[in-house]
């Protein structure tokens, strides 16, 4: 099968976390025998930022660990819709621009591409419903969401039966646990600011409790303002900037454990979708404590892959607990490992991708739109 696939970026994770998914997947899809282009825009902004931070070098750690990978950029839509024309599948991720998102849907319907997937991972769909409404999405066989509770969001607005819920997962070829232990210290987050939407979280179930505990912190990530780099000055965390998603099993291997933080609109509007380090994290056999979020959909056990805070009370002594706990620690990263290898790697991603393109390639689906609740 030909796969295409229109992303932000593949070569760039700066701020783009649906690159590390889309790695897994597509290299487990080459795995499988099959034919897969990614495509992206000249000048993506991820990129350039990447390439701003820290150079070509930025590039060298995702070029290492994903040699099979590669892909083409773009200058003008036309032109990418045409490299499309004839493939078997298609998907467009939801950071894309509106007039690709047009165009490759006007030439699902004039037939020149197999099935069409619409695939979001954001949260924009509650958080900025107009800007979703810019997307003609009338030539799309379906829609891939993250989560059910973004499903929900589609089926209300008339995509009922052609949502799929098409979770993220860890790229177990790359995170897994080391080779062998060495001595581990303190904790390891791995993350961005978040524009606001977590500030008061990080330092509720981050920052003071690791701190309270005394637990050395290193913090990796971007787009810190300086009032964010004066708080974590304030709670003696150590921050190193950003680290490509290729390096973060290593981060993770020299921590005693790392914490979960979501963002607001995860815990509100869109609960029980987890962000992809969690995945990661316990797919690298690290004990994880998270604040609290609800996972609805029964992915994990949790107590049991990893521990709950209500409040930054019980996040302090679960970072306690874990830091002179060997036992559990040991037990918390092998039930999390088991979890990850059982229902939420890559590979079973790409499985579930085959199965729903099959599912769809039968009669042409009805037209859809996005419809304002």
């Amino acid at each position: 099968m030909r796969i295409v696939y229109f992303t932000h970026s593949l070569a760039s994770c700066w701020n783009h976390g649906n690159a590390h998914f889309l790695r897994g997947v597509l290299r487990e899809l080459i795995a499988e025998g099959h034919a897969v282009e990614a495509y992206e825009p000249e000048g993506a902004w991820s990129l350039d930022n990447l390439l701003r931070d820290r150079g070509p070098a930025g590039l060298d750690a995702y070029r290492a660990a994903y040699p099979e990978l590669s892909s083409q950029t773009y200058a003008r839509v036309e032109e990418a819709v045409e490299r499309a024309h004839g493939a078997d599948l298609v998907i467009a991720h939801e950071w894309n621009a509106p007039d690709l998102i047009a165009g490759l849907g006007r030439a699902r319907k004039a037939g020149r591409l197999g099935t069409l997937l619409f695939h979001d991972t954001h949260h924009r769909a509650v958080s900025a419903p107009e800007e979703m409404a810019a997307f003609d999405l009338s030539g799309y066989d379906g829609v891939l969401a993250f989560g059910e509770a973004l499903a929900r969001v589609y089926r209300a607005r008339g995509w009922d039966g052609r949502t799929f819920i098409w979770h993220e997962a860890a790229d177990t070829r790359l995170f897994q646990p080391p080779a062998e232990e060495t001595e581990r210290a303190g904790l390891v987050w791995i993350g961005n600011w978040g524009d606001g939407e977590r500030t008061r979280e990080l330092e509720t179930f981050l920052f003071r409790p690791a701190e309270a505990a005394g637990l050395a912190l290193d913090i990796y990530g971007v787009r810190y303002p300086e009032d964010a780099l004066a708080t974590l000055a304030r709670h003696r965390a150590r921050y190193h900037g950003w680290a490509p998603n290729a390096v973060a099993p290593a981060l993770f291997a020299r921590a005693l454990a790392t914490v979960h933080v979501p963002r607001r609109f995860y815990v509100e509007a869109l609960p029980g979708i987890p962000t992809i380090r969690v995945f990661e994290a316990l797919a690298c056999g690290i004990p994880l404590a998270t604040a609290p979020w609800e996972d609805a959909e029964g992915l994990f056990t949790p107590g049991a892959d990893y521990l709950v805070a209500r409040n930054g009370a019980e996040m302090e002594h679960h970072l306690r607990a874990l830091a002179h706990d060997p036992d559990l620690r040991r037990s918390l990263a092998a039930h999390g490992l088991a979890t990850i290898r059982a229902r939420h790697t890559c590979r079973h991603r790409a499985d579930e991708l085959l199965a729903i393109a099959a599912s769809l390639a039968a009669p042409a689906a009805a037209p859809l739109t996005w419809r304002r609740a």
